[in-house]
């Protein structure tokens, strides 16, 4: 109990100095959980929805991710198919937001992670979700710019069928994006909030726009929709696996498309009323984007009319493809620059996420050289280092562009994995091990907590290995067809555990839990500044 009497001590001399200063609730929270105010508080709710909603984007997240849903298992994958995985999606959200209300730090699910592991486990477990978490932040806005590059080079192709960018070409395109996206995201809070609450109203309208250019400018000969039971019936399995197996294949574009209503958990230290609004904007982006993400679905499934020459797009572009099909090419390239537009406000909004990570797992030592990636500029007053330490690695990651097609789409598998790992790592934590000493914030589930918590864990458990697992099997698999999630998210991960059993381990003690919390589970380490 001594290492509790002396983090007492020193909380209360902190608390006794921060009584010369005017602090204000949101502040008062922070500094309980062990950290001081460095950010600007100026986000609300809308400012803070905007930034995940523009996350998602959903128009170009159902485009870059169409070959998964459609591709899979043809038009039941996107009807019912998006459906089912909705549900386990919406349990893994309304969980983390229970979460966040309780802890709304930076750290977030990092944060959370080390307060509800068992004893003596908080530092390793909350190492895993971390480095887990930064996995898919840091391949997000590589993933979506490399999309978005192929979009507007796919433009191209249309007026000119001859053309065909060779592999530098995109990669010059996609980094030239990310070094946009960067130095936008170095701007103050302020103008941040303001960047991403145009992006939001922008990708809402464009994916309204969409529809309803689709549905009215629909040139299809004969019926203008195909019948309901093609659609919900027609189980198109391209794999070599059951038919099971592929609707479960199918939720990898609905998992990567819903990963981003994390943000508001680890924009809670510039969120004002961040106990409330943080959680409220993690909830509604998974049910304003599960909402309009399967309009978007049930349009492109009751619309196109040939599903193969989608699948096998000779643009090597999907959407556009299916755009050709029920288009004129006037309206093709208005829907696509829409659509390029909207992937451009969702890898910035990436961006931001990804820099408060890294910012907040810096403080810790969770990284190399952590001091000056969680070095706040005293001009922005926002991450700077960090956003350009995610860009350098970003960048680096796509060199998997020129080991082909397959290797480059591992950083789609890779950020659906990683994230709904660190999403539901805590979870699980706190169902398992601290089910009777969970302290939930204003915004609880009530007694649908462990339920919800419980089907949200399973949910995982059950699409991690989906996730990792390629289109073909037996003899028919070789390195230019299989899934290369598993070495591209499970290589950093080994790595981050081989340092952190070698080095790491010795001076890493998680997060500076704060006593309110740690007094609840006995013999958490926890430590001061």
């Amino acid at each position: 109990m001594n290492g509790v009497k002396e983090t007492v001590d020193v909380e209360l001399a902190s608390v006794g100095s921060l009584n010369k200063q005017v602090l204000s609730k949101d502040e008062e929270e922070l500094n309980a959980l062990g950290y001081r105010q460095d950010l600007k508080r100026e986000f609300g709710f809308w400012a803070t929805f905007s930034i995940s909603f523009a996350l998602l984007a959903l128009l170009p997240s159902v485009a870059s991710t169409l070959d998964y849903c459609m591709g899979y298992a043809g038009t039941a994958g996107m009807s019912w198919g998006w459906v089912l995985s909705m549900i386990g999606v919406q349990a893994v959200a309304c969980s983390m937001a229970e979460l966040c209300s309780a802890m709304p730090t930076s750290g977030g699910l990092y944060y959370a992670s080390a307060v509800l592991a068992p004893a003596g486990w908080g530092p390793l477990v909350s190492w895993i979700t971390g480095w887990s978490n930064w996995i898919c932040l840091v391949t997000s806005s590589p993933a979506i710019d490399y999309a978005l590059a192929n979009m507007m080079l796919s433009l191209k192709r249309v007026k000119d069928p001859a053309y065909h960018p060779q592999h530098y070409q995109v990669f010059l395109l996609t980094t030239g994006l990310m070094i946009v996206q960067s130095v936008i995201s170095s701007l103050p809070t302020k103008a941040l909030g303001r960047f991403n609450l145009a992006g939001t109203w922008f990708n809402g309208t464009a994916a309204i726009v969409a529809l309803i250019v689709i549905l009215a400018a629909n040139n299809r000969e004969g019926p203008k929709f195909n019948p309901t039971n093609e659609v919900w019936g027609d189980l198109r399995n391209t794999t070599e696996w059951p038919d099971g197996v592929a609707i479960l294949m199918s939720f990898m574009g609905i998992i990567w498309a819903m990963s981003g209503y994390d943000a508001p958990f680890h924009l809670s230290e510039e969120t004002s009323n961040s106990n409330m609004n943080s959680p409220r904007a993690i909830v509604w982006t998974s049910i304003v984007g599960g909402v309009f993400g399967w309009a978007l679905q049930l349009t492109i499934a009751y619309t196109c009319t040939n599903v193969e020459d989608i699948i096998d797009s000779s643009l090597g572009q999907p959407f556009v493809t299916y755009l050709q099909q029920v288009l004129s090419d006037e309206l093709v390239f208005f829907i696509t620059a829409l659509t390029i537009v909207s992937a451009f406000f969702a890898g910035q909004a990436s961006m931001i996420s990804a820099s408060r990570v890294v910012y907040a797992y810096s403080r810790d030592g969770c990284f190399p050289i952590s001091r000056f990636w969680a070095r706040v500029n005293k001009y922005t007053q926002t991450p700077v280092n960090a956003v350009w330490f995610n860009t350098v690695i970003g960048v680096a990651s796509l060199l998997l562009l020129f080991a082909g097609d397959i290797a480059i789409g591992a950083i789609f598998s890779v950020g659906a994995i990683g994230g709904y790992t660190a999403f539901t790592l805590p979870v699980a934590m706190k169902v398992i091990f601290a089910r009777d000493s969970f302290r939930p914030g204003p915004w609880n589930l009530g007694k649908l907590s462990r339920p919800v918590g419980f089907l949200s864990v399973s949910f995982i458990l059950l699409m991690a290995p989906i996730l990792c697992m390629p289109e073909s099997k037996g003899k028919h698999l070789n390195p230019q067809n299989m899934n290369w999630t598993v070495l591209v998210y499970f290589g950093p991960m080994g790595f981050s555990l081989i340092w952190y059993a070698i080095y790491a381990r010795h001076h890493f003690k998680g997060p500076k839990v704060s006593v309110a919390h740690a007094i609840h589970i006995d013999g958490l380490d926890f430590h001061d500044e």
